[in-house]
């Protein structure tokens, strides 16, 4: 089975303009500054990319222009979930047209479907596209988590369901559900300070929000691992863990668009409910960041 990408993909943020609406020019500055910073995927439209508050025109607009800016160069993942699978399948089918190279799809929310309702959710979606499918598991989110037994079921039953983006936090869930698939299905890392656990478990790379700010960096740490130096795999993601805490200081991606600006790249702020970062830990973020060496 050929991984749809190994290291690091960037769950980009959506730029905004004061107006409320999209910045395409700025988006393209994120674009072409994440691929001159050797990260290996894009992950468009997903929570770092609000898309709860983007609406269906604009949502897949925003996939149509990352795979036209991006132009083959690394892979584009559209995040295509929702709690309602009508409206996934709806949403997959509309990407795979646009040039996704594949989807990313979140449990869904809010309903909490038992594991019965999440295979047959999740299979009902892969039924509907040839692209390869990442399963989202972020319980802290959505109130449901997907279980080791029903991940490898879906990963034995539906060939394009190909990997799953693990963000429980559950370093044990990991390690089960790592034995259940034994390498024949690729694990993600969802949470920035745990990519070099997640790796000695078998993990391939990790679907990030640190990379949105430190690329090359996060690039990095999954190759050493992937390369078998956890020694500086290590030491990097221990000297990385200061700005990762400041990156959820505040819910995601509040902290991030906020870095961002920091930065220069002009994302705005983020849609409502989401408000802006508090002064108080601009401050603590900026320190970080320029602790670390990214400002």
């Amino acid at each position: 089975m050929e991984s749809i990408f190994k290291g690091s993909g960037t769950a980009l943020v959506t730029p905004m303009k004061e107006n409320g609406e999209i910045n395409y020019d700025s988006m393209a500055e994120l674009i072409e500054a994440q691929i001159a910073g050797n990260t290996d995927a894009l992950i468009v439209c997903g929570t770092s990319g609000e898309a709860p508050t983007l609406d269906d025109p604009e949502h897949l607009e925003a996939v149509k222009f990352a795979v036209e800016q991006t132009k083959g160069r690394i892979p584009v993942i559209a995040g295509t979930g929702s709690n309602n699978t009508a409206h996934a399948v709806m949403m997959t089918e509309e990407a795979e047209k646009l040039g996704a190279d594949g989807v990313l799809l979140v449990t869904p929310y809010y309903n909490k479907a038992t594991q019965d309702g999440l295979y047959a959710h999740y299979r009902t979606i892969a039924a509907a596209t040839k692209l390869p499918c990442i399963v989202y598991n972020v319980p802290s989110r959505t109130g449901t988590n997907i279980q080791p037994a029903t991940m490898a079921r879906l990963a034995r039953d539906q060939e394009n369901i190909r990997a799953i983006k693990e963000a429980s936090g559950n370093i044990s869930q990991v390690a089960k559900l790592a034995s259940y698939l034994d390498g024949s299905f690729d694990i993600y890392s969802g949470n920035d300070d745990q990519i070099v656990p997640l790796c000695s478990l078998g993990g391939i790379g990790v679907i990030s929000v640190l990379s949105n700010v430190a690329p090359k960096e996060t690039h990095d740490m999954v190759m050493m691992c992937l390369e078998g130096n956890y020694e500086e795999a290590r030491k990097l993601q221990l000297r990385a863990l200061p700005l990762i805490d400041q990156l959820f200081i505040e819910v995601n991606p509040i902290p991030v668009k906020a870095a961002l600006n920091m930065q220069g790249f002009h994302v705005g702020s983020p849609r409502l409910p989401l408000t802006e970062l508090t002064d108080a830990h601009k401050e603590t973020l900026m320190a970080a960041m320029k602790e670390f060496g990214c400002l």
